[in-house]
């Protein structure tokens, strides 16, 4: 029998909880929907959460990718341009995902990537 879940939240580690805050409300503009002290929970669209930790290290391998989803993948990349925040590349189309997409570094380190769908996901 399927559970109600009403929500999700990835938490990540991250060794600057400022440069984090700064990075994901004041670069990305997300919301801060709970500050836990030594974690804050960042909110992103359709109940989805971002959670990050402070603590001493951080070692996230390439593969853990933290993906947030707009329409406004070039919007994106330009705010963090102008913002002084590297990307791996400029946006580009991957046929196989059927993605619009790009990475960059997030303040501890994570590879963020902001994409969009050729086709919307279902409901």
């Amino acid at each position: 029998m399927p559970h109600p879940f009403s929500a999700f939240i990835g938490f990540y580690p991250t060794t600057d909880l400022a440069a984090t805050h700064d990075f994901y409300v004041g670069t990305l503009g997300l919301t801060l929907a709970r500050d836990q002290g030594t974690c804050h929970i960042y909110s992103v669209a359709g109940g989805g959460y971002l959670g990050f930790c402070l603590r001493e290290a951080v070692e996230l391998p390439p593969t853990v990718v933290l993906t947030l989803v707009t329409d406004d993948v070039d919007g994106v990349y330009e705010t963090l341009h102008k913002a002084g925040v590297k990307a791996e590349a400029a946006p580009k189309h991957h046929a196989e995902y059927g993605i619009y997409h790009f990475y960059a570094k997030g303040p501890s380190g994570e590879r963020v990537e902001i994409q969009r769908f050729d086709e919307n996901l279902p409901v």
